[in-house]
């Protein structure tokens, strides 16, 4: 019997939406960014929080080139926290775009039509659902260990700070030096949820579009029953399956669209990130709280990269089984022309679906088990560079 309760896809991504809405990063309703205060909210908090506090960064690393370790301490973080910039000028570029998509994966064609359906989704919303709350573990652990670190080991009695940076006044006295550390807090929590939230979003998004995929299969495997079909019902059923596969595939591009450069440029900063952190780990007292934040963020940089990878395998594999879907079907006792018209659409879903970043990379576990490669040579460089003569 079939549900007739509609399913909420949104609702998986509500505390996300949510979270974006308070960051500047998700105007209300089905609106994009116009003349109005949210948008002065997002430029005052983008300008302040995350270009100020990146910039007294960057400033202070040309004072250090000369010192491996405090180079390798601060750019890993840095090229993160760039990344989160781009994320944002992303996510606001493609507003309207992202809007539609939302009301696209709520559309009829993209409801699951039984309880059997709901049932073959639930797996990839629990894995998206896992996943994510392990990045978010990861990362909190990293704010915690990282930002409370000179308090942990009293370091903040030398007016020592969180990160190394350059400020055009003395950070060595009160209250310069609280409102400096409070500075750095806010700004690197910010970007921390920019991070995590962007990157849940567009694992969602993959989520959706494998979990699609799940639905036309089943959709395909019955689209006709012998028994009780007649051939003008297989043929309003089979027509909705090509109906659906399209706007699946409408959906990935646009999808696509939006995260390309992300990924492009997530590869190589996640696979570097991961090698000078692991070679942090090397360098810090064993099980201080320097230590347990370099473990964090090693973790958190692996799972933000396995994000991507994980779902964008998912739906390789379940667009591969959409002709053995077609196969499984009553298609025997149909008639010359639903078969031939079913040959055809054989032939356009005979290659499954792939998503990559400008088809330079493509998002699966082989490219995520190539990342971790790349940032295990990083981190025997930098071993080697840094061991004594």
């Amino acid at each position: 019997m079939k549900d007739v309760t509609r399913f909420d896809w949104k609702r998986t991504i509500r505390i996300n939406i949510t979270a974006l809405k308070i960051l500047g990063l998700w105007p209300a309703h089905n609106d994009s960014y116009g003349c109005n205060l949210y948008t002065l909210y997002e430029i005052v908090v983008m300008v302040f929080f995350e270009i100020g506090f990146i910039f007294s960064q960057t400033v202070n690393l040309f004072f250090i080139l000369d010192d491996l370790q405090a180079v390798t301490e601060i750019i890993f973080v840095s090229l993160m926290e760039m990344l989160a910039i781009l994320k944002s000028y992303c996510l606001i570029k493609n507003m309207k775009m992202l809007k539609q998509l939302m009301m696209t994966v709520n559309s009829d064609l993209f409801q699951p039509k039984s309880l059997q359906q709901r049932d073959l989704i639930q797996p990839s919303l629990n894995a998206w659902k896992t996943i994510v709350s392990l990045f978010w573990f990861f990362t909190v652990g990293w704010l915690f260990f990282y930002c409370f670190c000179p308090i942990f080991d009293r370091s903040f009695r030398k007016y020592r700070l969180p990160f190394l940076a350059w400020y055009p006044y003395k950070t060595k006295t009160s209250p310069q030096y609280e409102l400096t550390y409070l500075h750095q807090f806010i700004g690197i929590t910010y970007l921390a949820l920019v991070d995590v939230n962007i990157d849940s979003l567009i694992a969602a998004l993959n989520m959706y579009i494998g979990a699609q995929f799940d639905i036309l299969c089943d959709d395909l495997k019955n689209f006709h029953d012998s028994k009780s079909d007649t051939s003008a019902d297989a043929k309003k059923k089979l027509k909705q399956c090509i109906q659906h596969h399209r706007e699946i595939l409408k959906f990935a591009e646009y999808a696509n669209q939006f995260y390309n450069w992300l990924v492009f440029v997530e590869f190589f900063v996640g696979g570097f990130s991961i090698g000078l952190s692991m070679f942090q780990l090397t360098i810090v007292i064993p099980f201080s709280g320097e230590f347990y934040s370099f473990i964090s963020y090693s973790n958190c940089i692996s799972l933000q990269v396995f994000l991507y990878c994980w779902f964008g395998n998912e739906i390789e594999v379940k667009s591969a089984k959409l002709p053995y879907a077609v196969f499984a079907s009553d298609w025997t006792s149909l008639p010359p022309e639903i078969k031939r018209d079913l040959v055809i659409f054989l032939l356009r879903i005979h290659r499954p679906l792939k998503m990559s970043a400008f088809g330079l990379f493509n998002l699966s576990l082989e490219t995520f088990v190539k990342i971790m490669r790349t940032a295990w040579s990083y981190f025997a460089l930098l071993r080697q560079v840094n061991s004594p003569k």
